[in-house]
Formats: structure tokens, C-alpha cells, sequence
């Protein structure tokens, strides 16, 4: 697997270039424990699918690149969006990309389309927060407990160098009483590009408010709300969105 730099850490990544001519480079971005490994055959699976050259990587902090040091802030997410994705998209000479996002992948998406610093094609959100809701707090609380008393711990070790650092960097933020304020819907009403936005109905981090915010506020948005889906669209209706997102790939690339 290569690596490059992004804001002064070694970041894994993994470039599926089966892109045709004329189309936009698709970028992924992991959820909150994700990680290259956790996307699993998704990205191959969505570059053959849309004829898009793919790239997915580890942010810091996940998977194979540089283990979190230290108590990740409040506006993580903003960091993301604004310092490292935009250097790694330098280094990896990527422009106008379509930016895909799952869970916090998809948050940050948004917020580095609201920055407005550079050109993108379109964005595609799978189950993007964009305020913390009481469900999220409440599932993510379970979800430290599950850390702690059963094999959670053990399945994400397989996905990540440093299992432990990517858990509770993301844990321990999700559940400060500071985060509560977390909001990014500043951001909605200046991105230019295209947005797709897709939910699952049974979404256990988030309720539809979430993906009805995002309609209310981007100007170009399809949104798509997936039944018997949970938080990962992208695993448990894995054919409606590879034809959710194709269709969208198509007619924002024409």
C-alpha cells in the first residue's frame, strides 16, 4: 500500500484507476472508525461501476497511516476539510474531484464543498451528519460499552495499526459535552457543486432531519432515502446505491 503526507502525518491510500476518459476522479472518505480496509470491495465495486478512477485512504488516526497522539478537538472534522483532504488532493494531483463521503467521510465532504477553495464536481454523502442528534449521542455511548465488553474491540483491530487510538479518538469526542454544539449547516448554502445525499431509513446515528437539512440548504441536491438500511448504505443496500450514485456520476459528468 503507498503512502503519502497529509498535514504533517503518513497517510495510506489506494488508487483504483480504471477511470475513462473525460471522468471525474472519485475521492472516499471513511466514517468515523473507518479506514481503506473497512470500505472492503466497495470501491472497486463503485470504480467499475461509474468508469471513475478511485482513490480511498486512511485519514490520520485509522488503518495503516500515523496513529492519533493526542485528544482529537471539537472542529476535527473542519481540520479534515480544510487542511489535510485539500493537501492530499495536491499531492495526489486530483482536481475537481467528486468528493464521496460515508458518516463522517460524508461530513467533511460538505464542509470542504462550503469552503469554496476549490473547484469539485459533485458530492455524495452516504449518512452525513450535519448536527449531532440525541440518537447520535446515544448510539455512540452503546457503542463504548460494546468497545468494552464484547468483541468490538477484537473485529476493528483487524481494520486498524492502532485499534485502540482510532476508537477513542472518535469516541471520546462524539460524547464531550462540548460536541453538542457541532453544527456544519454554515456550510450547506455555499456549496456549488451537485450534492447526492442518500440515508438509510433505519439509520441508528441519525434521523432523516439530517439528510432533509441538507435538501433544504444545497442548492443542487438529489437526496435518496434507502428502506430497511441502516447506517452504511454502502453495505446494506450495496446495489441501489452503486446505481444511485452511477446515475449521478452520469449526468453531473455529461
Amino acid at each position: 500500500m503507498p503512502f503519502t503526507e497529509a498535514a504533517s502525518h503518513r497517510i495510506e491510500y489506494e488508487r483504483i484507476g480504471v477511470g475513462h476518459t473525460g471522468r471525474p476522479t472519485l475521492v472516499l472518505l471513511h466514517e468515523g472508525l473507518g479506514s481503506i480496509a473497512m470500505w472492503r470491495d466497495f470501491p472497486g465495486r463503485l470504480a467499475h461501476a461509474t468508469g471513475c478512477s478511485t482513490v480511498v485512504y486512511s485519514r490520520y488516526g485509522y488503518g495503516n497511516s500515523d496513529p492519533l497522539r493526542e485528544d482529537r478537538p471539537v472542529r476535527y472534522m473542519h481540520d479534515e476539510a480544510l487542511v489535510a483532504l485539500p493537501e492530499l488532493l495536491d499531492r495526489l494531483a486530483i482536481e475537481r474531484p467528486i468528493l464521496v463521503g460515508h458518516s463522517d467521510g460524508g461530513s467533511i465532504a460538505l464542509i470542504h464543498a462550503g469552503a469554496g477553495e476549490r473547484p469539485l464536481t459533485g458530492v455524495v454523502t452516504l449518512s452525513a451528519h450535519v448536527l449531532v442528534e440525541d440518537i447520535s449521542v446515544a448510539s455512540i455511548a452503546a457503542a463504548k460499552t460494546a468497545y468494552e465488553t464484547t468483541d468490538l474491540r477484537a473485529k476493528l483491530a483487524r481494520y486498524h495499526a492502532d485499534v485502540d487510538s482510532a476508537f477513542l479518538g472518535w469516541n471520546r469526542v462524539w460524547l464531550h459535552p462540548e460536541f453538542r454544539a457541532w453544527n456544519i449547516e454554515e456550510f450547506l448554502s455555499r456549496i456549488a457543486c451537485p450534492v447526492l445525499a442518500i440515508q438509510g431509513d433505519d439509520d441508528e446515528y441519525g434521523t432523516m432531519e439530517q439528510m432533509r437539512r441538507i435538501g433544504a440548504r444545497v442548492r443542487d441536491v438529489e437526496l435518496v432515502a434507502l428502506e430497511d438500511c441502516r447506517h452504511s448504505p454502502h453495505r446494506d443496500q450495496p446495489d441501489a446505491v452503486l446505481e444511485a450514485i452511477t446515475r449521478f456520476v452520469d449526468r453531473i459528468s455529461a
